[in-house]
């Protein structure tokens, strides 16, 4: 736990906003160099990286805020410190996702490319947001005997629970999306069909975060059903659902062009076969 990174005269520099940065610049040059491998507009990219992280992140903060609404109404101040960590990352895709698709329609780009090129730095994105945590003392796991065990005392973690062993879930997830990030990068490679990185992604992180709230500890981040589904494993369950069912359909999708191209060809065939024989 690190919250100040240094401070310049009067001005600090917090590490969260600090690895909150130095993330969307490594997002945006991610971005800029898929957006080249798919022949898409890079300008275009880049400015729908720009707002679409701007989006996302007020959405993360805004679902935050709903989730911890009672104790900012006693200080709504605290609703712009940012720098003190404080997002709910689901509120990030369920803002950005039609923003994104309004852009991408708006602008005449295909939209499941468009999808591919932005997962991967989402990805790393939001693991060095992750790392911000870590630094900033929120997000905190459970207690625990393991030697992974780390100590933490930010005012976001529960007095009780001040230097006591917690699970390291902040570097459990960053870890993991690392990895999710250089799987990505593999499938955008290899891909079958466009849609294939984003709904990969759509597929693996719900899956990771649900495993990973079993080890959390912050009681703030809400629950559906108390101590047994929290707000985040609910939401993972639904966007598995419908990634699911997006999947299968995009298949049946990508499985009808080339009957639908052999189907034309047989049919001009045909139609230049009568007009030979006229």
């Amino acid at each position: 736990m690190h919250p100040l990174l240094i401070k310049i005269g009067p001005f600090p520099i917090h590490t969260y906003g600090f690895l909150v940065a130095i993330g969307f610049l490594t997002a945006v040059s991610v971005f800029k160099k898929l957006a080249l491998r798919s022949k898409l507009d890079v300008e275009k990219i880049l400015d729908l990286s720009f707002w679409g992280l701007l989006v996302g992140f007020l959405g993360a903060r805004t679902l935050y805020v709903i989730t911890r609404f009672s104790s900012f109404l006693t200080d709504p101040v605290a609703i712009f410190k940012i720098w003190e960590g404080g997002l709910v990352f689901w509120g990030g895709p369920i803002a950005v996702i039609p923003f994104v698709i309004f852009y991408a329609r708006k602008n005449r780009l295909a939209l499941w490319k468009t999808l591919d090129v932005l997962t991967p730095g989402l990805v790393i994105a939001h693991a060095f947001g992750r790392l911000g945590c870590l630094a900033a003392g929120c997000c905190y796991g459970k207690p625990t005997e393991s030697v992974f065990g780390i100590r933490l005392y930010s005012e976001l973690v529960e007095p009780f629970l001040h230097g006591v062993p917690l699970h390291p879930t902040q570097l459990y997830e960053a870890s993991a999306l690392f990895l999710l990030f250089f799987g990505l990068l593999i499938i955008f490679k290899y891909k079958k069909f466009d849609g294939q990185v984003a709904l990969s992604y759509l597929l693996s992180y719900p899956m990771i975060r649900s495993f990973i709230e079993i080890f959390r500890g912050d009681q703030v981040r809400g629950f559906v059903i108390d101590e047994v589904l929290s707000t985040s494993q609910f939401i993972s369950i639904l966007i598995f659902i419908v990634s699911v069912v997006v999947l299968f359909k995009r298949l049946g999708e990508v499985q009808s062009i080339p009957k639908k191209a052999s189907l034309n060809r047989h049919r001009n065939q045909k139609k230049s076969l009568n007009l030979g024989s006229r």
